[in-house]
């Protein structure tokens, strides 16, 4: 969702239930029996709120450590890419098929699977030149003409790419916090009917209260929700370091 729109929707919801809870508070046939319950001492709504606190914060750590991940993957990606690169520049033997297959891969990563990446859809092509450099990699004659320890190496740098490929692939399209995203948007909504509880007898200390806390939810939730995605939306993390290889010689 663009930054916009997810701030739009965070707003709509926060201050919406802060609207409801108003009406139903103090303009509905329920007022009378709500204010029959007044009394509820202030520390209430802690308990709602600790809940909140806590799982909003585990959230927050789960995705700063996946961006983490996400930074680190693309580095070791960029990193092993460019060992096959020097391996096949400093081998004895001509290995310039392996170089345009690697350059093939590398342009496929960057104008194809990363933009196919914000939308969570596979690139067969980038798959397919990936096969395409394993098999150059793979070639028996390369140990006899360049020796057993340059293609061993050549070969775990072109298999240790992949594995960092599978590894980015994985965190672009997880969805393993969705359902914490559900737990704190309905904990939030609980912690704003546990502070109009607790102002029932003065309108303008619910009004005001709710007003605030769901201006905290607001932008808490949104800033944290820009970097849920780590390969889309606002703070993405940049194909740079995998694209700075389409330079590198043939």
């Amino acid at each position: 969702m663009h930054p916009v729109g997810l701030f739009l929707t965070l707003a709509i919801l926060s201050y919406g239930m802060v609207l409801l809870l108003a009406v139903i508070a103090f303009r509905s046939p329920l007022t009378r029996p709500l204010h029959s319950i007044q009394g509820i001492v202030a520390p209430f709504f802690g308990a709602v709120a600790i809940l909140f606190a806590l799982l909003t914060g585990f959230l927050a750590n789960d995705i700063s450590d996946r961006d983490r991940l996400a930074q680190r993957t693309v580095q070791t990606e960029a990193g092993e890419l460019r060992n096959v690169h020097t391996l096949s520049v400093a081998s004895v033997s001509d290995m310039q098929s392996i170089r345009a297959a690697l350059k093939a891969y590398v342009t496929s990563i960057v104008s194809e699977e990363w933009p196919a990446m914000n939308t969570e859809r596979p690139s067969s092509n980038t798959e397919a030149a990936y096969d395409a450099l394993l098999r150059e990699v793979s070639q028996p004659g390369l140990s006899k003409a360049s020796g057993q320890a340059v293609h061993a190496a050549l070969l775990n740098a072109a298999v240790r790419a992949g594995t960092a490929r599978n590894v980015r692939l994985a965190l672009a399209s997880d969805h393993t916090n969705d359902l914490k995203w559900l737990v704190v948007i309905v904990l939030s909504l609980f912690t704003q009917v546990a502070i109009g509880l607790v102002h029932l007898d003065k309108p303008r200390a619910f009004i005001a209260s709710l007003t605030i806390f769901a201006s905290a939810v607001l932008v808490t939730l949104g800033i944290i929700a820009l970097q849920e995605y780590p390969f889309a939306g606002a703070f993405r993390v940049s194909p740079a370091p995998i694209a700075a290889l389409q330079s590198l010689s043939n």
